[in-house]
């Protein structure tokens, strides 16, 4: 009997999180087809056309550029080194392994397995991995934070209710860090520790921030062009700053990792920001579709790279064309099961 609590326990802790993602995420859409039917879904299809996808594949290709160099500095800070070109292969792996699976955040634990197993400390990289996600996530909430202030916005009544929610939370996190510090040699006492001393002596470091203030800028520019796009390619005339402030709100609730493939909490937002501003939360649904469709085109090269690493894998190490960049090894969602 003992044998068997534990090894449910076990389970719970190693499928309890994705299954709670996947719940989350099937969740939602259930909630906005019985909202809005499976027509705007259809229509956000359908309205897809090549110049978009031309403009996405650009347009993501520049932020992925920006993303892998925002991931090579804090790398670099934290000590394991990475190339740029090996950087912005692994961030296409990831960035299309986020796309196609469960939570949106199994393509970065691969990238960090990888780049850890690599550079002969999986620990720091993911720790590398962590917090180049983090900076991206919180610039993208400063940056909608600014632009809910400064531009009009039929959501902007919901801004002080997002701030003290955000509040309330980083409250929360500063005391289980205090709780935490107090504990000493516990597991999460080192990890403050860490994450503490990373901070100070590495990132917040005069020639390090600034660098992943304006590559985190420029990631957060690329997606809203992005969005604009979809939304222009989808019939929406809103005046351009609305619409702006508009995506930028589902941006940032598009970060949630509760997610089948990106799909539900995105969404869920377009819906209540576009039948918040007046036109219907069936457009909001149909423009998110849209861009969802777009990107999943434009991060299509990392399936391919996908594919190059089981080919190569299958021909074995010794094999003559078997890549050798010393700076990430070539793996696939199979390295971050071992």
């Amino acid at each position: 009997m003992h044998s068997g609590a534990v090894g449910f326990g076990r389970a719970v802790r190693r499928f309890g999180p994705l299954l709670l993602r996947l719940a989350a995420g099937v969740t939602a859409l259930w909630f906005l087809v019985r909202l809005v039917g499976a027509a705007p879904f259809e229509d956000g299809l359908r309205a897809v056309t090549w110049p978009a996808v031309v403009a996405a594949v650009t347009l993501t290709a520049l932020t992925t550029v920006c993303s892998a160099w925002r991931w090579r500095v804090v790398a670099r800070a934290l000590g394991i080194g990475i190339g740029l070109p090996g950087a912005i292969c692994a961030y296409y792996r990831s960035l299309f392994l986020n796309s196609v699976l469960i939570g949106g955040v199994i393509g970065d634990v691969h990238r960090a397995v990888t780049h850890g197993r690599r550079a002969g400390d999986v620990g720091r990289g993911m720790r590398a991995v962590a917090w180049e996600r983090l900076w991206g996530q919180v610039i993208q909430a400063v940056v909608t934070a600014v632009v809910l202030l400064t531009l009009p916005s039929p959501v902007r009544p919901a801004l002080p209710y997002v701030l003290a929610g955000v509040a309330g939370v980083a409250g929360c996190a500063a005391l289980v860090v205090c709780g935490a510090a107090r504990r000493g040699r516990s597991r999460l006492a080192r990890t403050v520790r860490a994450a503490s001393a990373d901070l100070r002596c590495q990132l917040l470091a005069p020639d390090v921030w600034p660098q992943l203030l304006l590559a985190s800028m420029l990631v957060v520019a690329g997606h809203t062009a992005t969005f604009v796009i979809a939304a222009r390619v989808a019939g929406c005339t809103l005046p351009l700053g609305e619409l702006v402030a508009l995506l930028m709100v589902i941006q940032t609730a598009a970060v949630i990792p509760l997610s089948i493939g990106g799909w539900g909490p995105r969404e869920g937002a377009a819906a209540w920001a576009f039948a918040a501003a007046g036109l219907g939360a069936a457009t909001g649904v149909t423009i998110a579709t849209l861009y969802a469709v777009l990107m999943l085109a434009a991060v299509t090269p990392g399936a391919g790279l996908l594919l190059g690493d089981t080919v190569r894998r299958g021909r074995g190490p010794g094999h003559p064309d078997e890549s050798r960049q010393p700076d990430l090894a070539p793996q696939t969602l199979e390295g971050v099961r071992d």
